[in-house]
């Protein structure tokens, strides 16, 4: 049976993931900060109490997987706020650097001796860390956290190609979910169906690329 972990599995986009992967049978790991009835329901296993940006949580985290095979990761816990210029947050924006960007890079290194030939990683990130995307300006701690975060992805895929292990990042669409207080255009349930169909496309051939959900591939 295929294991995959999922971070941020509790709710929202991680927690439709682990639904799916659940329904295609698979052992479903889900980590998260605190659990909730409805990952209970779908995962084999729960790792609660997990902070991604607290080294101690990352050790615990790499003990109760220990001895376990990792066939996918998914980095999906993150969080978002806003700042406005002028009266910039910079506490906030350091937040939003560890826990979008150097976290998840964390767990991927201390997670590496669980994974083999062929483990994929996906890490959910954003178009908002497009630089060439960028059009709107704003959002200054989420948009340099995810561009960091895309530049680490990039860096893992080309580390990790020789042994054999893809990565991509992942843009998982504008969804409708507690992040953006439910005023996205597509539903979790949406979005985690196009992630996997491009997890599934997910090859060393491929490695490092950058995908919105529905195909399309996004400029850094």
């Amino acid at each position: 049976m295929s294991h995959v972990v999922i971070t941020g599995a509790n709710r929202g986009i991680g927690l439709e993931l682990a639904r799916l992967y659940q329904r295609d049978g698979w052992q479903v790991t889900g980590v998260c900060r605190q659990s909730s009835p409805e990952l209970e329901e779908v995962a084999a296993q729960v790792i609660d109490s997990i902070d991604v940006t607290c080294e101690e949580d990352v050790k615990r985290l790499v003990a109760e997987l220990e001895g376990q095979t990792i066939d996918l990761l998914i980095n999906n816990a993150g969080v978002l706020k806003d700042e406005v210029l002028g009266e910039l947050d910079y506490a906030s924006i350091r937040e939003q650097m560890e826990v979008n960007a150097i976290a998840p890079l964390r767990i991927c290194e201390a997670l590496l001796p669980n994974m083999k030939r062929g483990s994929k990683i996906a890490n959910i990130t954003s178009r908002m860390g497009s630089i060439g995307d960028n059009d709107s300006g704003g959002r200054y701690g989420y948009r340099a956290s995810k561009a960091a975060f895309n530049a680490f992805g990039r860096s893992l895929a080309i580390d990790l190609k020789e042994r054999g292990i893809a990565v991509a990042q992942l843009h998982p669409g504008f969804v409708k979910t507690r992040m953006v207080n439910f005023g996205g255009l597509i539903s979790p349930e949406d979005s985690a169906a196009g992630l996997a169909q491009r997890i599934a496309e997910l090859d060393l051939d491929n490695t490092g690329s950058f995908w919105h959900s529905n195909g399309e591939e996004l400029p850094w």
